[in-house]
């Protein structure tokens, strides 16, 4: 993939992610505003409607009181005033209609001390009741036969008597107020009615919340309130109580929730955990797919460095074979059959190495593949140790090194299979032997550790970066070392060992410091 491709899709998603993520706290915190906003009004509603109640009721109490008092007087001195009267007559049924409506006053001679007068002086006003009288009446005009006698007589007659309209229940209602502001609040309503009605209220509207409650008179406490209630800077909603008959108050019904953030927060908590959860799971699907393009094209740098370095590895065997072909069918040559051994010879070695790589990139794939058939027997690890130095040690006694053998382990049996765990510690020693820059000094260790054998493998060559530590075990992974083939390999001998160690319950691991050489640690379990 093209790196400025790349590099612009990595941005492109990062930006979508980044809206995505922006869009969902947005809605988020635009779902609590609007259930705040759903939650005030319906509060607000609450209090509204608490306070009517509440003023209902004293209106109520007060209705009750005076009418047992009335019931107690008897019957009260009435007066009529103020009668109206309308007649119609209708000429073509020769009907009369009269309609009458009187003001009754009826005196029950109740002082004001009902209202409980607290100025202590003596008032004469009674209370009187007033009554509206309606008439309604039909007669019909008859004439005799004689024409000379006439008379009324009545066909329909009703009568109502009833309370005055709006005027008398206003100018009633009005007297009321004035004189329960004379009360103090804490006698107008309890602790205990307040408490229901909201508890009521809340709940019918299924609003399941801690609350506080309190009165205030012009910005001042009365004993009216919950006992954890605080004026501060907590939100809260506020409706007038006992309003007068212009509609204003001194009275204030404050409420507040102490735990409103949480319990709005709540209401949405299902949809903003679903969206949490979608916009967590796209996160790891972002991730996933970032790290593997990037996987990817570490991946594509890698096999172009394997197929570089197999080109390489092929190249100098190939033109080691033509050159020795060649040289074998020149005729001078091949009468000299000391040169044609030793060409042959030649041939064989540089097909053997080639053969060699090949059948490690086919072992790789069949452990990949499971397709390896590794049968364990058991074997003395010592044994597996000496006869893997034996392989390189021609090598490094060629470039003027050394391997040392420290076989110190009490125990040394395990269940291996021997060829491909004398495999493993070849190609640990054949790694330390390729990334010595001078003569390789090798020295290799054996210790028990508990039911564990430990082969410790210490060089003292170039040494590994932690971030080449970290991928060394890696198939195809090899150090960049530029266009400069001076190690040989393509990277899969360190696979290899650890696909193998895997196999038989094993751990490998490594210790490295730049330039100052690597340790190979081999543990296996011990029968």
């Amino acid at each position: 993939m093209n790196k400025k491709l790349f590099v612009l899709l990595v941005i492109l998603m990062s930006l979508s992610l980044t809206g995505i993520i922006f869009v969902q706290v947005y809605w988020i915190r635009t779902s609590i505003n609007d259930k705040e906003e759903q939650f005030s009004r319906t509060v607000t509603d609450i209090l509204d409607k608490v306070a009517s109640r509440v003023e209902k009721r004293e209106m109520k109490d007060y209705s009750d009181r005076l009418a047992s008092l009335v019931d107690s007087i008897g019957q009260p001195k009435s007066t009529q005033f103020r009668n109206f009267l309308f007649v119609d007559r209708d000429l073509n049924s020769d009907e009369i209609l009269f309609y009458s409506h009187g003001i009754l006053e009826e005196d029950y001679n109740i002082t004001s001390t009902f209202f409980d007068n607290i100025d202590g002086g003596e008032d004469t006003t009674t209370i009187k009741n007033y009554t509206s009288k309606r008439t309604k009446a039909i007669y019909k005009e008859e004439y005799g036969l004689d024409g000379k006698t006439y008379s009324l007589t009545p066909i329909q007659r009703a009568e109502k008597i009833g309370g005055l309209s709006s005027m008398e229940r206003a100018a009633w209602e009005d007297v009321f107020m004035e004189a329960a502001k004379t009360k103090p609040i804490h006698q107008r309503v309890s602790n205990q009615e307040l408490e229901l009605l909201l508890s009521q209220e809340l709940k019918n509207r299924n609003i399941d919340i801690d609350y506080e409650y309190g009165v205030y008179s012009q910005g001042y406490p009365t004993k009216v309130r919950s006992k954890k209630f605080k004026f501060s800077g907590t939100k809260m909603y506020k409706a007038p109580i006992f309003k007068d008959s212009e509609g204003d108050s001194t009275f204030s019904l404050l409420l507040t929730f102490p735990s409103m953030k949480k319990f709005l927060f709540r209401s949405i908590m299902g949809m903003a955990l679903l969206s949490l959860i979608f916009t967590l799971v796209i996160m790891i699907a972002y991730s996933s797919a970032i790290y593997q393009l990037i996987r990817q094209k570490q991946i594509s740098e890698i096999k172009s460095d394997f197929i570089n370095n197999m080109t390489h590895e092929f190249k100098t065997p190939i033109a080691t074979i033509n050159l020795a072909v060649e040289a074998i069918r020149n005729p001078k040559s091949i009468e000299d059959k000391e040169k044609v051994l030793r060409y042959l010879g030649m041939i064989r070695d540089e097909n053997k190495r080639m053969h060699a790589q090949v059948e490690n990139v086919l072992r790789i794939s069949k452990l990949e593949k499971n397709q390896l058939d590794i049968t364990k027997d058991r074997v003395d690890l010592h044994d597996i140790v000496v006869d893997a130095i034996a392989h390189i040690e021609l090598i490094v006694q060629d470039r003027g090194g050394y391997v040392n053998s420290h076989l110190d382990a009490e125990r040394s049996e395990v269940l291996a299979n021997d060829m491909h765990m004398t495999n493993v510690i070849v190609n640990v020693l054949d790694n330390a032997v390729k990334y010595s820059p001078e003569s390789p000094k090798i020295d290799v260790y054996t210790e028990v550790v508990k039911n564990n054998i430990i082969i410790k493998i210490q060089d003292q060559g170039a040494g590994m970066s932690k971030a080449v530590l970290k991928k060394v075990f890696e198939k195809f992974y090899r150090e960049h070392t530029g266009d400069i083939h001076n190690v040989k390999g393509h990277g899969l001998g360190l696979a290899y060992v650890k696909r193998i160690i895997d196999d038989h319950q094993g751990e490998v691991y490594a210790e490295s410091e730049k330039g100052k050489g690597s340790t190979f640690f081999i543990k296996l379990p011990l029968i």
